[in-house]
């Protein structure tokens, strides 16, 4: 694998599905990337005009069937509700199109597998947003780990905690089944943290026992809401370790407290993403605080350091860096760390998984 970005050797034309706030941070990274925006659709004519106006893309299609038709276009974005992900990728990859799809990727099993097959079968770079991978700190932590520093791995704890669905009077379509698909904490932000997880400890989740719990069962417009506000997950991995995971959307005061913490034998590890320019290391003897400096990293994080240290970054530059290593991919190298379609499964997977433990009440074995 390659520690360097590579730019694709032509310009790339990049379209977008949807005009959110989700949108916005793709085409952000995709005019960072030096990529040609080229247009964008969405769920009318109207509202495709409204987000390029906004976006600041070349022209508005009347439909998503235009814009994944278009011959010029190289690479679609999809940035749309959950429930629509799985039947615009496959239509984009059908047409031969180049995918960066949100998560999660599809609302059952059986759609993400449909897709990592197609995007395999057509040899077309298909990717998944997992950005926090991309925080160089995650990236020095997952070095330090996969070097020895820690020992071997005996415990992971994660939590995924936010509160923009803490009360009652807050609504959103994501708490609606049918858009959302059936699980929304975990399928939302709970996919984020078992895939850094995974990622930093290079290790995987083979059996869990999960609890779910929906705190507010009406909203301001949504009633009868079946999907979760907050899951908690005691987790098995492959090397034996043991951990816990929280995932809360009702946490107040927790606006986006993505933090995982790996224990071995000799060392623990802490990466917070609302502090993304440090990482925790803990000894027996006592502890320190290495911030980010491209000088003192492992390469792979080094590379992710595009600023001097004291000078912070965060999450859009994690964004870009992602859409940068994707756009690379399709001029043909293999950036290290990249999420595809494979890893957009995975974290399916996992949210089956957890749905099905917290309906029976036993341990769940999770399928790779």
């Amino acid at each position: 694998m390659t520690t360097d970005v590579i730019a694709p050797a032509r310009t790339l034309r990049a379209g977008f599905v949807g005009g959110g706030f989700m949108a916005a941070v793709h085409s952000r990274a995709a005019r960072a990337a030096r990529a040609e925006l080229a247009g964008g659709a969405s769920s009318s004519a109207r509202s495709a005009r409204d987000a390029v106006g906004r976006l600041g893309l070349d022209a508005a299609f009347d439909s998503v069937e235009a814009l994944v038709a278009d011959p010029d276009i190289d690479v679609i974005h999809v940035c749309t509700p959950n429930a629509t992900h799985a039947p615009i990728a496959r239509a984009a990859l059908e047409a031969g199109k180049h995918v960066i799809c949100e998560k999660p990727l599809a609302t059952s099993v059986a759609d993400a597998a449909a897709l990592a097959d197609l995007a395999a079968e057509r040899g077309l770079v298909a990717a998944v947003p997992f950005v926090y991978r991309f925080h160089p700190m995650a990236r020095e932590a997952r070095a330090r780990i996969a070097h020895g520093d820690i020992g071997r791995l005996v415990s992971v704890h994660g939590a995924y905690l936010q509160d923009w669905l803490a009360t009652p009077h807050d609504d959103d379509w994501r708490v609606d089944a049918s858009l959302g698909g059936p699980s929304r904490a975990f399928a939302d932000i709970g996919s984020h943290l078992v895939d850094l997880v995974e990622f930093v400890s290079g290790d995987r989740i083979v059996r869990l026992n999960a609890s779910t719990r929906t705190v507010y069962e009406r909203r301001a417009t949504n009633v009868d809401i079946a999907t979760e506000d907050l899951v908690a997950v005691v987790v098995q991995l492959g090397s034996g370790a043991v951990g816990t995971l929280l995932v809360s959307q009702v946490a107040p005061g927790h606006k986006n407290a993505l933090s995982i913490e790996l224990s071995g034998t000799d060392a623990t590890v802490r990466f917070e993403q609302e502090r993304p320019e440090q990482l925790w290391v803990g000894r027996a003897d006592g502890a320190s605080v290495i911030d980010r400096d491209a000088g003192r990293l492992a390469p792979d994080a080094a590379r992710l350091a595009l600023v001097p240290a004291g000078h912070p970054m965060g999450y859009q530059d994690a964004f870009n860096a992602f859409v940068a290593d994707a756009y690379a991919a399709i001029g043909g190298v293999s950036p290290e760390g990249l999420p595809r379609f494979d890893d957009g499964l995975r974290a399916v997977r996992v949210t089956e998984a957890v749905l099905a433990s917290a309906a029976s009440g036993a341990w769940v074995e999770v399928a790779e």
